[in-house]
Protein backbone atom coordinates (compact mmCIF):
# COMPACT_ATOMS: atom_id res chain seq x y z
CA UNK A 1 0.00 0.00 0.00
CA UNK A 2 1.05 3.06 -0.74
CA UNK A 3 3.13 5.46 1.41
CA UNK A 4 1.09 8.93 2.31
CA UNK A 5 2.99 10.82 4.88
CA UNK A 6 6.26 10.22 7.01
CA UNK A 7 8.78 11.57 9.30
CA UNK A 8 12.53 11.22 8.04
CA UNK A 9 15.66 12.85 9.43
CA UNK A 10 15.48 15.09 6.60
CA UNK A 11 11.70 16.16 6.56
CA UNK A 12 8.36 15.44 6.18
CA UNK A 13 8.19 13.50 3.09
CA UNK A 14 4.76 13.24 1.26
CA UNK A 15 3.72 11.21 -2.22
CA UNK A 16 2.97 14.05 -4.33
CA UNK A 17 -0.51 13.56 -5.23
CA UNK A 18 -0.99 16.39 -7.87
CA UNK A 19 1.60 14.10 -10.30
CA UNK A 20 -0.71 10.85 -9.82
CA UNK A 21 -0.79 8.94 -11.95
CA UNK A 22 1.17 10.27 -14.23
CA UNK A 23 4.39 10.23 -12.28
CA UNK A 24 4.90 8.29 -8.95
CA UNK A 25 6.85 11.75 -6.88
CA UNK A 26 7.86 11.99 -3.44
CA UNK A 27 8.29 15.35 -1.96
CA UNK A 28 10.70 16.40 1.34
CA UNK A 29 9.11 19.51 2.95
CA UNK A 30 12.09 21.10 4.91
CA UNK A 31 10.70 23.68 6.66
CA UNK A 32 6.79 24.36 8.35
CA UNK A 33 6.49 26.66 5.75
CA UNK A 34 6.92 23.82 2.82
CA UNK A 35 4.11 21.68 4.68
CA UNK A 36 2.02 24.40 4.82
CA UNK A 37 2.55 25.18 0.86
CA UNK A 38 2.17 21.25 0.55
CA UNK A 39 -1.01 21.22 2.02
CA UNK A 40 -2.37 24.48 0.71
CA UNK A 41 -1.50 23.81 -3.15
CA UNK A 42 -2.71 19.85 -2.59
CA UNK A 43 0.31 18.15 -2.87
CA UNK A 44 -1.32 15.92 0.19
CA UNK A 45 -5.08 16.18 0.91
CA UNK A 46 -7.93 14.14 2.39
CA UNK A 47 -9.25 15.42 5.64
CA UNK A 48 -7.12 12.48 7.77
CA UNK A 49 -3.94 12.98 6.17
CA UNK A 50 -3.88 16.62 6.44
CA UNK A 51 -4.33 16.50 9.82
CA UNK A 52 -1.10 14.24 10.15
CA UNK A 53 0.88 16.47 7.73
CA UNK A 54 0.15 19.76 10.06
CA UNK A 55 1.13 17.89 13.13
CA UNK A 56 4.39 16.59 11.73
CA UNK A 57 4.62 20.14 9.68
CA UNK A 58 4.56 21.91 13.82
CA UNK A 59 6.62 19.22 14.83
CA UNK A 60 9.39 20.21 12.29
CA UNK A 61 9.04 23.66 12.80
CA UNK A 62 9.92 23.57 16.53
CA UNK A 63 12.63 21.65 15.70
CA UNK A 64 14.13 24.40 13.74
CA UNK A 65 12.66 26.83 15.99
CA UNK A 66 15.46 28.78 18.81
CA UNK A 67 14.92 29.12 22.46
CA UNK A 68 13.84 32.79 22.00
CA UNK A 69 10.55 33.66 22.48
CA UNK A 70 9.62 30.04 21.98
CA UNK A 71 5.99 30.37 22.45
CA UNK A 72 5.48 33.43 20.05
CA UNK A 73 7.39 30.88 17.24
CA UNK A 74 5.27 28.36 17.87
CA UNK A 75 1.76 30.06 17.60
CA UNK A 76 2.89 31.48 14.29
CA UNK A 77 3.80 27.63 12.97
CA UNK A 78 0.32 26.54 14.18
CA UNK A 79 -1.38 30.15 12.69
CA UNK A 80 0.21 29.60 9.40
CA UNK A 81 -0.98 25.89 9.14
CA UNK A 82 -4.20 26.71 10.42
CA UNK A 83 -4.84 29.46 7.48
CA UNK A 84 -3.88 25.97 4.64
CA UNK A 85 -7.58 24.29 4.12
CA UNK A 86 -11.00 26.06 6.34
CA UNK A 87 -13.12 22.86 5.74
CA UNK A 88 -11.08 19.51 6.67
CA UNK A 89 -12.07 19.73 11.05
CA UNK A 90 -9.13 17.16 11.59
CA UNK A 91 -6.29 20.23 10.52
CA UNK A 92 -7.49 22.03 13.72
CA UNK A 93 -7.79 18.97 15.49
CA UNK A 94 -4.32 17.88 14.99
CA UNK A 95 -3.18 21.44 15.88
CA UNK A 96 -5.13 21.57 18.87
CA UNK A 97 -3.81 18.18 19.79
CA UNK A 98 -0.05 19.31 19.73
CA UNK A 99 -0.85 22.80 21.71
CA UNK A 100 -1.95 20.71 24.35
CA UNK A 101 1.45 18.48 23.96
CA UNK A 102 3.58 21.89 24.04
CA UNK A 103 1.67 23.25 26.74
CA UNK A 104 1.89 20.05 28.83
CA UNK A 105 5.96 19.86 27.88
CA UNK A 106 6.45 23.32 28.99
CA UNK A 107 9.13 22.61 31.39
CA UNK A 108 10.89 20.56 28.86
CA UNK A 109 14.65 21.63 27.92
CA UNK A 110 14.44 22.73 24.24
CA UNK A 111 15.76 19.24 22.75
CA UNK A 112 13.21 17.12 24.37
CA UNK A 113 10.63 19.38 23.97
CA UNK A 114 11.48 18.96 20.54
CA UNK A 115 11.67 15.12 20.17
CA UNK A 116 7.89 14.87 22.72
CA UNK A 117 6.50 16.60 19.46
CA UNK A 118 8.01 14.82 17.09
CA UNK A 119 7.13 11.53 18.87
CA UNK A 120 3.04 13.15 18.98
CA UNK A 121 3.12 13.99 15.10
CA UNK A 122 4.59 10.35 14.82
CA UNK A 123 1.88 9.05 16.98
CA UNK A 124 -0.75 10.48 14.91
CA UNK A 125 -0.16 8.84 12.22
CA UNK A 126 -0.03 5.63 13.35
CA UNK A 127 -3.16 6.22 15.14
CA UNK A 128 -4.71 7.10 12.19
CA UNK A 129 -3.65 4.26 9.89
CA UNK A 130 -5.60 1.81 13.16
CA UNK A 131 -8.52 3.83 13.26
CA UNK A 132 -8.79 2.96 9.59
CA UNK A 133 -8.22 -0.16 9.68
CA UNK A 134 -11.08 -0.25 12.56
CA UNK A 135 -13.62 1.65 10.21
CA UNK A 136 -13.00 -0.62 7.60
CA UNK A 137 -13.84 -3.38 9.80
CA UNK A 138 -16.89 -2.03 11.24
CA UNK A 139 -18.20 -1.01 7.62
CA UNK A 140 -17.58 -4.29 5.50
CA UNK A 141 -20.43 -5.98 6.92
CA UNK A 142 -22.77 -3.07 4.94
CA UNK A 143 -21.44 -3.64 2.51
CA UNK A 144 -23.67 -6.31 -0.26
CA UNK A 145 -21.79 -8.85 -1.27
CA UNK A 146 -22.01 -9.62 -5.25
CA UNK A 147 -22.64 -5.99 -5.95
CA UNK A 148 -20.79 -2.97 -6.67
CA UNK A 149 -19.73 -0.06 -4.54
CA UNK A 150 -19.97 3.38 -5.78
CA UNK A 151 -17.17 6.00 -4.43
CA UNK A 152 -16.67 9.87 -4.89
CA UNK A 153 -13.36 11.56 -4.40
CA UNK A 154 -10.43 9.72 -2.98
CA UNK A 155 -10.75 9.08 0.50
CA UNK A 156 -8.45 5.63 0.35
CA UNK A 157 -4.78 5.52 2.19
CA UNK A 158 -3.76 8.37 -0.24
CA UNK A 159 -6.46 10.60 1.74
CA UNK A 160 -5.22 9.28 5.41
CA UNK A 161 -1.93 8.28 7.26
CA UNK A 162 -2.98 4.89 5.29
CA UNK A 163 -5.59 1.92 4.66
CA UNK A 164 -8.52 5.13 4.20
CA UNK A 165 -11.56 5.55 5.27
CA UNK A 166 -14.38 4.80 2.90
CA UNK A 167 -11.83 2.59 0.64
CA UNK A 168 -10.90 1.11 4.19
CA UNK A 169 -14.42 0.08 4.20
CA UNK A 170 -13.55 -1.67 0.37
CA UNK A 171 -10.83 -2.84 1.73
CA UNK A 172 -11.98 -4.88 4.99
CA UNK A 173 -15.25 -6.37 2.80
CA UNK A 174 -13.11 -7.57 0.10
CA UNK A 175 -10.64 -9.29 3.11
CA UNK A 176 -13.96 -10.68 4.63
CA UNK A 177 -14.34 -12.81 1.17
CA UNK A 178 -17.10 -10.74 -0.17
CA UNK A 179 -17.11 -10.21 -3.89
CA UNK A 180 -17.49 -6.60 -4.92
CA UNK A 181 -15.47 -4.33 -7.43
CA UNK A 182 -16.12 -0.12 -7.27
CA UNK A 183 -16.83 1.99 -9.72
CA UNK A 184 -15.29 5.58 -9.03
CA UNK A 185 -16.74 8.68 -9.96
CA UNK A 186 -14.08 11.30 -12.10
CA UNK A 187 -14.79 13.78 -8.95
CA UNK A 188 -14.41 16.89 -11.32
CA UNK A 189 -12.67 19.65 -10.92
CA UNK A 190 -9.58 17.68 -9.71
CA UNK A 191 -10.40 15.02 -10.81
CA UNK A 192 -9.22 12.70 -6.94
CA UNK A 193 -11.41 10.11 -8.36
CA UNK A 194 -9.78 9.18 -11.93
CA UNK A 195 -6.17 10.26 -11.11
CA UNK A 196 -6.48 9.20 -7.61
CA UNK A 197 -9.25 6.31 -6.13
CA UNK A 198 -8.84 4.12 -9.58
CA UNK A 199 -4.66 4.58 -9.33
CA UNK A 200 -4.76 3.34 -5.52
CA UNK A 201 -7.55 0.75 -6.41
CA UNK A 202 -4.83 -0.59 -9.46
CA UNK A 203 -2.19 -0.92 -6.80
CA UNK A 204 -4.08 -3.49 -4.54
CA UNK A 205 -5.42 -5.38 -7.36
CA UNK A 206 -8.96 -4.39 -6.80
CA UNK A 207 -11.32 -4.15 -9.86
CA UNK A 208 -12.13 -0.71 -10.52
CA UNK A 209 -14.12 0.92 -13.45
CA UNK A 210 -13.85 5.20 -13.94
CA UNK A 211 -17.69 6.96 -14.28
CA UNK A 212 -17.89 10.54 -14.91
CA UNK A 213 -19.95 12.61 -12.23
CA UNK A 214 -22.56 12.67 -14.57
CA UNK A 215 -22.88 8.92 -15.04
CA UNK A 216 -23.77 7.97 -11.49
CA UNK A 217 -27.63 8.82 -11.77
CA UNK A 218 -27.69 6.01 -14.89
CA UNK A 219 -26.01 3.81 -12.64
CA UNK A 220 -27.79 4.28 -9.49
CA UNK A 221 -31.08 3.48 -10.99
CA UNK A 222 -29.95 0.45 -12.94
CA UNK A 223 -29.50 -1.93 -9.96
CA UNK A 224 -25.72 -2.74 -9.92
CA UNK A 225 -24.62 -0.04 -7.32
CA UNK A 226 -25.67 -2.18 -3.69
CA UNK A 227 -24.25 1.09 -2.17
CA UNK A 228 -22.68 4.55 -1.81
CA UNK A 229 -19.24 5.08 0.30
CA UNK A 230 -17.78 8.28 0.69
CA UNK A 231 -15.51 9.79 3.25
CA UNK A 232 -15.84 13.33 4.84
CA UNK A 233 -13.71 16.34 5.50
CA UNK A 234 -16.32 17.21 8.44
CA UNK A 235 -19.49 16.18 10.06
CA UNK A 236 -22.10 18.29 12.21
CA UNK A 237 -23.65 17.36 15.52
CA UNK A 238 -26.76 16.59 13.59
CA UNK A 239 -25.49 14.59 11.08
CA UNK A 240 -24.95 16.74 8.12
CA UNK A 241 -21.65 15.95 6.43
CA UNK A 242 -19.33 18.14 4.48
CA UNK A 243 -17.56 16.30 1.56
CA UNK A 244 -16.24 16.74 -1.82
CA UNK A 245 -18.49 18.86 -4.14
CA UNK A 246 -20.74 16.60 -5.84
CA UNK A 247 -21.53 14.65 -3.00
CA UNK A 248 -24.64 16.01 -1.97
CA UNK A 249 -26.05 14.82 -5.84
CA UNK A 250 -24.77 11.74 -5.39
CA UNK A 251 -26.66 11.05 -1.89
CA UNK A 252 -29.95 12.62 -3.69
CA UNK A 253 -29.92 10.28 -6.29
CA UNK A 254 -28.62 7.55 -4.10
CA UNK A 255 -31.97 8.01 -1.79
CA UNK A 256 -34.20 8.36 -4.51
CA UNK A 257 -33.09 4.79 -5.89
CA UNK A 258 -32.91 2.77 -2.99
CA UNK A 259 -29.47 2.48 -2.95
CA UNK A 260 -27.87 2.76 0.75
CA UNK A 261 -25.80 6.40 1.03
CA UNK A 262 -22.49 5.44 3.89
CA UNK A 263 -20.01 8.13 5.44
CA UNK A 264 -16.78 6.49 6.94
CA UNK A 265 -15.04 8.79 8.86
CA UNK A 266 -12.78 9.24 12.07
CA UNK A 267 -14.36 10.56 15.50
CA UNK A 268 -11.98 13.43 14.37
CA UNK A 269 -13.80 14.78 12.03
CA UNK A 270 -16.60 15.13 13.95
CA UNK A 271 -17.18 18.74 14.99
CA UNK A 272 -20.20 18.31 17.58
CA UNK A 273 -19.58 22.47 17.79
CA UNK A 274 -21.51 23.06 14.59
CA UNK A 275 -25.38 22.37 14.99
CA UNK A 276 -25.43 21.80 11.40
CA UNK A 277 -23.86 21.75 8.20
CA UNK A 278 -25.28 25.71 7.39
CA UNK A 279 -22.10 26.42 9.54
CA UNK A 280 -19.30 24.46 7.76
CA UNK A 281 -17.28 26.74 6.48
CA UNK A 282 -16.85 26.29 2.96
CA UNK A 283 -13.63 26.35 0.62
CA UNK A 284 -13.42 28.40 -2.49
CA UNK A 285 -10.40 27.78 -5.03
CA UNK A 286 -8.63 28.95 -7.83
CA UNK A 287 -10.86 29.51 -10.92
CA UNK A 288 -7.90 27.77 -13.13
CA UNK A 289 -8.70 24.04 -11.39
CA UNK A 290 -12.58 24.56 -13.70
CA UNK A 291 -11.06 26.33 -16.78
CA UNK A 292 -7.92 24.08 -17.09
CA UNK A 293 -7.11 20.43 -17.09
CA UNK A 294 -3.49 19.85 -16.56
CA UNK A 295 -3.03 23.28 -17.48
CA UNK A 296 -4.89 23.40 -20.51
CA UNK A 297 -7.36 25.48 -21.41
CA UNK A 298 -11.02 23.91 -21.94
CA UNK A 299 -13.44 27.30 -21.25
CA UNK A 300 -13.00 30.26 -22.95
CA UNK A 301 -10.53 33.00 -21.55
CA UNK A 302 -12.44 35.35 -19.64
CA UNK A 303 -15.03 32.82 -18.10
CA UNK A 304 -16.54 33.80 -14.78
CA UNK A 305 -16.00 30.52 -12.25
CA UNK A 306 -17.54 29.22 -8.87
CA UNK A 307 -14.89 26.96 -7.33
CA UNK A 308 -16.28 25.46 -3.99
CA UNK A 309 -14.41 22.51 -3.02
CA UNK A 310 -16.94 20.90 -0.60
CA UNK A 311 -20.84 20.67 -0.38
CA UNK A 312 -22.69 20.01 2.48
CA UNK A 313 -24.78 16.44 2.71
CA UNK A 314 -27.90 17.39 4.99
CA UNK A 315 -28.19 14.20 6.96
CA UNK A 316 -31.61 12.96 6.14
CA UNK A 317 -29.58 11.20 3.27
CA UNK A 318 -26.97 9.51 5.09
CA UNK A 319 -28.01 6.07 5.48
CA UNK A 320 -24.87 5.83 8.38
CA UNK A 321 -22.06 6.94 9.60
CA UNK A 322 -19.47 4.79 10.01
CA UNK A 323 -16.65 5.51 12.59
CA UNK A 324 -13.64 3.74 14.50
CA UNK A 325 -16.18 3.47 17.61
CA UNK A 326 -19.34 2.17 16.11
CA UNK A 327 -22.01 2.93 13.09
CA UNK A 328 -24.18 6.24 13.88
CA UNK A 329 -27.12 6.15 12.48
CA UNK A 330 -30.37 8.70 12.80
CA UNK A 331 -31.30 10.54 15.16
CA UNK A 332 -27.35 11.78 14.68
CA UNK A 333 -27.83 14.35 17.46
CA UNK A 334 -27.85 11.39 19.90
CA UNK A 335 -25.89 8.72 18.52
CA UNK A 336 -23.11 10.93 17.29
CA UNK A 337 -22.71 12.01 20.78
CA UNK A 338 -22.81 8.72 22.04
CA UNK A 339 -20.10 7.64 20.19
CA UNK A 340 -17.90 10.43 21.50
CA UNK A 341 -19.01 10.27 24.95
CA UNK A 342 -18.01 6.45 24.68
CA UNK A 343 -14.38 7.67 23.70
CA UNK A 344 -14.09 10.32 26.57
CA UNK A 345 -15.37 7.36 28.99
CA UNK A 346 -12.06 5.03 27.55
Amino acid sequence: MVETIEWTDAGVVMIDQTRLPREERYVTCRTYEEVAEAIRSMIIRGAPAIGVAAAMGIALGVAQADANNLEAQFEKICATLARTRPTAVNLFWAIERMKRTFAESAGLSLPRLRNRLIAEAQQIRLEDIAINETIGRNGAALVPDGKTVLTHCNAGALATAGYGTALGVIRAAISSGKKIDVFADETRPFLQGSRLTVWELQQDGIPATLITDNMAGHFLKSGRIGCVVVGADRIAANGDVANKIGTYSLAVLAKENGVPFYVAAPISTLDLELASGDQIPIEQRAASEVTHVFGVPVAPEGTAVENPAFDVTPNRYVTAIITERGVARAPYGESLRGLTAERAVR
